[in-house]
C-alpha cells in the first residue's frame, strides 16, 4: 500500500493547493481517506517515526530563526502570556458549558482535561501564519514581526509543556548540559568548515537529531526541547538562515507524516464536526482579544488588526499537544480527530479574511482608531522624514555605500531607512541620517511625512518583492521624481523597469565589470589609469 499512501497523499495535497489553501489540510484529509481504506496507524510504524522527526525538525528550525531579544518587548511576551490566561479561562468556560448542554464529548470530562483542551486550542498556527506573510510580502513589517514573536513564544509554551509530559525525572547529568555555552565556539568552527552543500544538511540533523534530542533524551529531557535548544545555540551564525534553508523541505517532508498520523486516528462523526464548527465560530473571540491586548501595548490599531488576523486561527502544535495527551491517556482518542478538524475549518476561515483584511481596516479604522492608546510604540509612531532630496530604501552594505558616495556632494540632504532598529542605531552612531521603518509595509506609506523636494529614490532593499511593492505605493502617493533599484535577477531587472523604474543596476552584471576595472586599475594601468567602461556612464554606484 506504500504507493498508495503517497499517492493520495499527493492528490489531496495538490487539490487543497489549488484553492490556495496550506496543503497541510489536504496532509490532514488524505489521513482520512487512508483511515476509509482501512489503513491504521499501528500498521505503519515508520510513519510514526517520520512525524517525531518532523516535529524535531520543526523546532530545530524555530531554535535557529530565533532572536531572544525579540521575546523581551512587552508586546510580545506579555501579550502572548496574557493572551494565553485569557483563551484558556474562555476556553474552559466555553467548554464546561457545551458539556451541561449535553454534547457527548465533553460529558464526564474533568477540569485539568477542559484545561489540557483549553490550552491546545490557545496556540496559533505557526505555518499559517508564515505562508500569509510571506504571500504578502509582509515577514518583515511590524505586524508580521509582532506575529511571528507571538508565535515563537507559543511554541515555547508548548515545548515546556512537551517537557513536562514526559513525567520521568531528569538524571543528574542533566546539569551537565548547562555546560554546552562553553561548546559554542568549537561547534561556530565545525559550522563554518562544512561549506554550504550536502555536509552543511548533514550538520544540521546530526546537531538537531544527536547534540539535540539524543542527548536531551539521554539523560531524561524531552528530545523535542534538546533540538530547539541546540538551534537556539546556532541562531547567531551567518549561515543559520543557510542551515535553516537547507533542512526545510525535510521538515516539510517529516511534517506530512505527522498531519498523516492524525488522520488515521479515525474518522469525525457529524458530532464531531458539529463541535469543530462551534470551536470554529469562536475564533472571533481569540481574534478580539489580540486586538485588544496588542492596542494596549500601544501599537496602532492598524498594526494590531493585521497582527491578530494573522493569529486568528488554531495551531499544528495544539495537535502536537492533543496527541501526547491521548498518547499518555488524558484525552480521548476522538480529541485529536475534532482538534483535526476545527484546525482545518479555522484555516478556511482565517484565509480569506486574511486576504480582505487592509479592505476591513479601511472600512473600520475609525472605529478601531478608539481603541489606540497614547504616546504611540516607538516603532508605531508617524515617521517624520523632514526635506531630503535623496531617500535610500534598505541601509544595508548596497544602501550604506550610496548613502556615502552621495554625502561627499549632498550632505544633509539625504535620508536612509532601514526596518531594523539595532541597523539605524549604528548608522546614526556614523553620522548618517537613517530612520527606522519598513517601505515593504502599507503602514510604513501611510506613517511617512510629506518630502515635497525629493528627486531621487534609491531601491536597496534585498527582496526584489520588497522593491517592486515600494514602486507601486510611490505611484500611489504620486511621486514625480526619477527611481533606482539594485537587482539580482534579468528578470527582475524587466519587472522594475516595467513599473516605471528609470536606472536598474543588475548587482552580478556591475560585479564582473567592477573586478575588471579594479583589476585594471591595480594590476595593468602603469599610472592607475581607468579606461572609460561603455555602460559605466548611467549606472550608479550602489555597491
Amino acid at each position: 500500500m506504500e504507493p498508495a499512501i503517497l499517492i493520495i497523499t499527493l492528490a489531496c495535497g495538490m487539490l487543497v493547493s489549488r484553492v490556495g489553501l496550506p496543503p497541510l489540510i489536504g496532509y490532514l484529509v488524505a489521513g482520512f481517506v487512508l483511515f476509509l481504506f482501512g489503513i491504521e496507524e499501528s500498521s505503519l510504524p515508520m510513519l510514526e517515526q517520520l512525524a517525531n522527526l518532523g516535529v524535531t525538525l520543526l523546532l530545530f528550525a524555530i531554535g535557529l530563526k530565533l532572536d531572544i531579544r525579540s521575546l523581551f518587548k512587552a508586546e510580545v511576551w506579555a501579550g502572548s502570556s496574557l493572551h494565553l490566561l485569557g483563551s484558556m479561562l474562555f476556553f474552559i468556560t466555553l467548554l464546561k458549558l457545551l458539556g451541561l448542554l449535553g454534547l457527548e464529548q465533553l460529558t464526564g470530562l474533568e477540569l485539568n482535561q477542559l484545561g489540557l483542551l483549553a490550552f491546545a486550542l490557545s496556540f496559533s498556527s505557526t505555518i499559517f501564519a508564515v505562508k500569509v506573510l510571506e504571500d504578502k510580502g509582509d515577514m518583515q513589517s511590524l505586524y508580521g514581526r509582532v506575529a511571528i514573536g507571538i508565535l515563537i513564544m507559543q511554541d515555547i509554551f508548548a515545548v515546556a509543556f512537551l517537557t513536562i509530559s514526559k513525567g520521568d525525572i531528569p538524571s543528574y547529568w542533566a546539569l551537565a548540559l548547562l555546560l554546552l555555552p562553553l561548546a559554542k565556539p568549537f561547534i561556530y568552527k565545525a559550522f563554518d568548515r562544512v561549506g554550504h552543500g550536502e555536509l552543511l544538511v548533514l550538520f544540521g540533523l546530526v546537531m538537531a537529531l544527536v547534540m539535540g534530542a539524543w542527548l536531551f533524551e539521554l539523560v531524561g529531557l524531552k528530545p523535542d526541547l534538546g533540538a530547539l535548544i541546540i538551534g537556539i545555540l546556532l541562531a547567531g551564525h551567518p549561515k543559520s538562515s543557510e542551515l535553516a534553508k537547507s533542512l526545510f523541505y525535510f521538515k516539510e517532508l517529516f511534517l506530512v507524516a505527522f498531519f498523516l498520523t492524525v488522520g488515521l486516528n479515525g474518522l469525525p462523526t457529524f458530532a464531531d464536526m458539529g463541535l469543530a464548527a462551534i470551536l470554529v465560530l469562536v475564533v472571533p473571540i481569540k481574534i478580539i482579544l489580540f486586538m485588544y491586548l496588542l492596542t494596549h501595548f500601544k501599537l496602532r490599531s492598524r498594526t494590531s488588526l493585521l497582527a491578530s488576523f494573522s493569529l486568528g486561527n488554531y495551531s499544528e502544535f495544539g495537535l502536537i499537544v492533543a496527541a501526547v495527551a491521548t498518547s499518555k491517556g488524558w484525552l480521548p482518542p476522538q480529541w485529536m480527530v475534532i482538534l483535526a478538524v476545527a484546525l482545518s475549518f479555522s484555516f478556511l476561515f482565517s484565509a480569506p479574511l486574511n486576504i480582505a483584511s487592509n479592505r476591513l481596516y479601511q472600512k473600520y479604522q475609525h472605529r478601531l482608531h478608539r481603541l489606540e492608546k497614547h504616546p504611540l510604540h516607538p516603532e508605531d509612531r508617524p515617521i517624520a522624514v523632514g526635506n531630503p532630496r535623496f531617500l535610500i530604501l534598505g541601509m544595508g552594505r548596497i544602501g550604506s555605500g550610496a548613502y556615502d558616495e552621495l554625502r561627499t556632494l549632498y550632505e544633509g540632504e539625504i535620508l536612509g531607512v532601514e526596518h531594523k532598529q539595532e541597523l539605524v542605531d549604528y548608522h546614526n552612531q556614523q553620522g548618517r541620517n537613517v530612520v527606522q521603518g519598513d517601505a515593504s509595509d502599507t503602514d510604513f506609506w501611510e506613517k511617512l511625512d510629506d518630502a515635497p523636494n525629493l528627486e531621487l529614490v534609491l531601491l536597496a532593499m534585498p527582496h526584489h518583492v520588497g522593491n517592486l511593492f515600494a514602486v507601486e505605493q510611490l505611484k500611489r502617493l504620486d511621486y514625480q521624481g526619477k527611481l533606482s533599484a539594485i537587482v539580482q535577477y534579468q528578470e527582475d531587472s524587466a519587472a522594475l523597469s516595467q513599473s516605471g523604474v528609470h536606472s536598474v543596476y543588475n548587482l552580478y552584471e556591475a560585479a564582473g565589470s567592477g573586478f575588471v576595472e579594479h583589476v585594471v586599475k591595480e594590476l595593468l594601468s602603469p599610472k592607475g589609469a581607468v579606461p572609460d567602461h561603455p555602460d559605466a556612464v548611467n549606472q550608479p554606484r550602489l555597491d
